[in-house]
């Protein structure tokens, strides 16, 4: 009798097995055949969306076509922001967060951060001729100097833990703010390094990068996407043979350099 009640478990575990299997997050982006990636739009050099075309662009955004390609699937773009990220991040709006995205301990509470792609760290830009003057944060730190942010990011985070006696301007356009620097409305932003090189070639002889080899602290991008063991051991493979290919250089070269 326990034989027959043993092969008969065995057997119902065979039958029922399969009605409570879960897929993987990665196999239905397979069957959907679309990767949802998000996205701000508002951050060069890794996401940038045009207005008037729809159409985005940037180092992150070449880059999520080359992992919707490794995939075989299409890539669609989910507008977000960086006040509202992890909120859409929570509601499943998309199956990954690319575009500048820091590495921090509450996103990683949320989900899984792929393998680093870029070190970073928050360093200031400021008018040329201004670069002088901020040079540590006890010279940023006093209150005739003004310092812009932007809402919701690592950047407010940033100010607000480092800097008690500044005064921060909180600007809710990311894609302008670096036009408000450099006309005098505020007098230095604190943002990545990578950030502050890219402005400083958009803004030539106007804003300069000030030590962005010598960060304040320390930080890294990744790739936050939903907690799928599957589909972060996929992203991070997809990632390690791009860097080793040389597929990562050349669209590093094309927006960082």
């Amino acid at each position: 009798m326990r034989s027959i009640a043993i092969w008969v478990l065995a057997a119902l575990a065979g039958a029922v097995g399969p009605a409570f299997a879960q897929s993987c997050r990665l196999d239905e982006i397979i069957a959907r055949g679309v990767l949802k990636v998000g996205t701000t739009g508002d951050y060069r050099p890794f996401t940038a969306l045009d207005k008037e075309s729809g159409v985005y662009s940037g180092l992150d955004i070449d880059l999520a076509r080359s992992l919707g390609a490794a995939l075989g699937v299409k890539v669609e773009f989910v507008a977000t922001s960086w006040p509202n990220l992890a909120r859409d991040f929570d509601a499943g709006a998309f199956d990954i967060a690319m575009g500048g995205v820091s590495v921090t301990l509450e996103r990683a509470k949320k989900g899984y951060f792929s393998i680093p792609y870029l070190r970073e760290g928050k360093t200031p830009i400021a008018r040329c001729v201004d670069k002088d003057k901020y040079q540590t944060l006890a010279d940023v730190d006093k209150p005739e100097v003004t310092v812009i942010a932007n809402p919701g990011g690592t950047n407010e985070r940033f100010d607000r833990a480092r800097l008690h006696a500044a005064h921060i301007l909180i600007y809710p356009d990311n894609a302008t703010i670096f036009d408000q620097l450099a006309a005098g409305k505020a007098d230095v932003m604190i943002t990545d390094a990578s950030e502050t090189r890219y402005q400083q070639k958009l803004h030539p002889g106007a804003l300069c990068a000030i030590h962005p080899d010598a960060p304040f602290d320390f930080a890294e991008k990744a790739y936050w996407m939903v907690r799928d063991e599957p589909l972060k051991a996929f992203v991070d493979q997809w990632l390690h043979l791009s860097m080793e290919n040389g597929d990562f250089a050349a669209v590093t070269a094309k927006w960082l350099q």
